[in-house]
């Protein structure tokens, strides 16, 4: 998740503590929003433990069968 606090701080200029909530928001949203599946892959792709690649495919699937 640090790399994507990162990333938002860059792109934004926020302060790291504004970014991190931020994510945390955003990530909260998606998980309540996604199938939970995808939800628990993303939180082992933000953690560094997971291959982003995995949501992506799960995410495909999912919009494909809806």
């Amino acid at each position: 998740m640090d790399e994507l606090v990162n990333l938002v701080v860059q792109k934004t200029g926020i302060p790291e503590a504004a970014a991190k909530q931020a994510v945390e928001v955003v990530l909260g949203y998606l998980k309540q929003k996604l199938p939970a599946p995808i939800a628990g892959q993303i939180d082992t792709a933000v953690s560094g433990s997971g291959k982003l690649d995995d949501v992506t495919k799960g995410l495909k699937n999912f919009l494909k069968n809806s």
